[in-house]
């Protein structure tokens, strides 16, 4: 063990940070003190941001927030689009030693409730186009928000409150010193909370620290992405998720690289438009949006330009081997999948370039430990599914104000990702299902993303997803749910077609017994599949 350990640390060597370490001047400060003031650092539309402007407007929304009263470890409410104000914000709420809280652009009235109560943040900065959740909410229901700070047009305000706590950002900034001292917090002191996308129907804060973007842009996007300060990252994913923070929000800053943002809701044309305006080297996104961009092609058959871009990436949910055949073959681009968590806040499993498998999460990401273990807690053998414990120095301190769900996830140094995988001989792992996703039929363990693998490579099929039902004899049979193109029409012989489709690829135990047409599948805001939806509704097809 010692000399793995010493071959591990001569190629990735163990990240050594000073005691006294603020996140921000790593990924903000030190691109102007080491040369880069004047390199673009965001590209938003028309707009250019270099380094150094980065720097001093974050530099503003700090001594903003100071004046608004925010302390040290005092929490800031963020519900910001992906526009550079974004990254002003979370750095500068960082840079003064607050707690930056990014939320869901997409969420609801009642769970920004809920969020500004748990996590009792005094200011909220909030994108003047998203104000309107925030005005549903009876300001007696917020009892811990004080002071609510609009992003976009000064006179824009919130229903819920009075003027005298409301605050244009815009002029805020322009009131503001753009010198700042970061505050001498801890390299192990919370800097940022993610609230999980609750792909479960629970939303849990988990507490990130100083240190921790740091190990990610390390181990990941310099380890296994060799990104460097000439590429451009764009990414689907959000900024609000954990993915996406990484992407375009600490990765490329890690690296002196540019970010690309667009605030307006992605869609497979502004997309495909932005890859072509841009010129990502760097693209980021997940499995649904892949399917979305394959089903999509221009009215004229010409094909986009896909060129520019060096490496894609996708994470968020296993992605099926068909999807990564599909876009190799249209775009000569292989998808590198990975597995990652808002626990662990990026990637810890990932497909390397050049060695890609299609179906495959990757190998594990040295710095990482991994373990697949059985319902005793003992390790299973190669190509064994097993519960993946992880062990990193990314992963969060716990769930705030969740005392026991953070004892049942966290063990020791390892976190229980919930998720079911095997390892073959080669180091690769392969996603079975999360762990209360696989069921029995005829006594054999049957892995729903297995068959949904197998239904989504017919070609017909833009997305499918398997739970259990019960059939007339109580038996646990597979039924599937599925997304057709949208030239395609359901049938009874496409039925057919499909049953005996995943017989023949993967086994005919594993055949739906049912196959129900979807005109879209349940997901979370970041895409991930909302399993436990599709129950519900199984639940009120076996009553009936």
């Amino acid at each position: 063990m010692l000399a793995l350990r010493k071959a591990l640390e001569a190629t990735h060597p163990l990240i050594d940070l000073p005691d006294i370490f603020n996140a921000a001047t790593y990924f903000v400060d030190r691109n102007v003190q080491e040369g880069r003031g004047a390199k673009v650092a965001i590209e938003c539309g028309e707009e250019r941001v270099t380094y150094r402007a980065l720097l001093e407007r974050t530099n503003r929304v700090g001594n903003a927030l100071l004046k608004l009263g925010v302390r040290a470890e005092e929490r800031v409410l963020l519900l910001l689009l992906d526009t550079p104000d974004f990254l002003y914000a979370f750095f500068g709420a960082i840079k003064i030693g607050a707690i930056a809280v990014p939320v869901n652009t997409q969420a609801k009235a009642p769970d920004y409730e809920y969020i500004l109560n748990d996590c009792r943040a005094r200011v909220a900065l909030v994108s003047e186009a998203l104000l309107t959740n925030l005005r549903a909410i009876p300001l007696k229901k917020l009892p811990f928000l004080r002071e609510v700070v609009v992003v976009g047009k000064p006179d824009a305000v919130v229903g819920a409150g009075s003027a005298e706590n409301q605050h244009s950002f815009e002029l805020l900034m322009e009131s503001a010193s753009p010198e700042l001292a970061a505050a001498h917090t801890s390299k192990d002191e919370p800097a940022f909370w993610l609230y999980s996308s609750g792909s479960t129907g629970a939303s849990k804060g988990c507490v990130h620290l100083q240190h921790d973007m740091v190990v990610c842009s390390e181990l990941y996007a310099k380890g296994i992405l060799r990104m460097n300060e000439n590429d451009r990252c764009f990414s689907v994913a959000r900024l609000f998720f954990a993915y996406g923070l990484g992407n375009s929000g600490y990765f490329p800053l890690a690296c002196g690289a540019t970010t690309i943002l667009d605030p307006v809701r992605p869609t497979p044309a502004t997309i495909y438009t932005d890859i072509e305006r841009y010129r990502p080297t760097l693209f980021f996104s997940v499995p649904t949006n892949y399917a979305a961009l394959l089903a999509y092609h221009r009215e004229d058959g010409k094909e986009f330009d896909l060129s520019s871009v060096r490496h894609a990436i996708s994470a968020g949910e296993a992605l099926p081997a068909p999807l990564f055949q599909k876009f190799k073959e249209r775009f000569g681009v292989e998808i590198l999948d990975s597995l990652g968590s808002t626990e662990t806040l990026h990637v810890v499993i990932a497909n390397g370039p050049g060695e890609a498998k299609a179906g495959s999460s990757g190998k594990l990401i040295p710095g990482y430990e991994a373990r697949l273990v059985d319902e005793r807690g003992n390790d299973v053998r190669a190509n064994e599914i097993g519960d993946l414990l992880i062990k990193g120095d990314s992963t969060c301190v716990g769930y705030w104000n969740k005392h026991e769900k953070t004892k049942e996830t966290f063990v020791g140094h390892w976190f229980c990702t919930g998720d079911k995988y095997s390892q073959d001989e080669n180091g690769y792992f392969w996603y079975a299902g999360r762990s209360n996703d696989l069921f029995k039929v005829n006594g054999l363990w049957l892995s729903p993303a297995e068959v949904e693998s197998a239904l989504i490579s017919h070609p017909a099929v833009r997305e499918a997803a398997v739970v259990a039902r019960e059939d007339e004899d109580g038996l646990t049979k597979a039924a599937a749910y599925v997304v057709l193109h949208a030239e395609i029409s359901a049938s009874e012989e496409l039925t057919l077609e499909l049953q005996a489709l995943v017989g023949e690829k993967i086994g005919g135990y594993k055949r739906p017994r049912w196959v129900e047409y979807l005109a879209e599948i349940p997901k979370t805001a970041t895409g991930k599949l909302q399993r436990f939806k599709l129950r519900e509704m199984e639940k009120g097809i076996n009553k009936r």
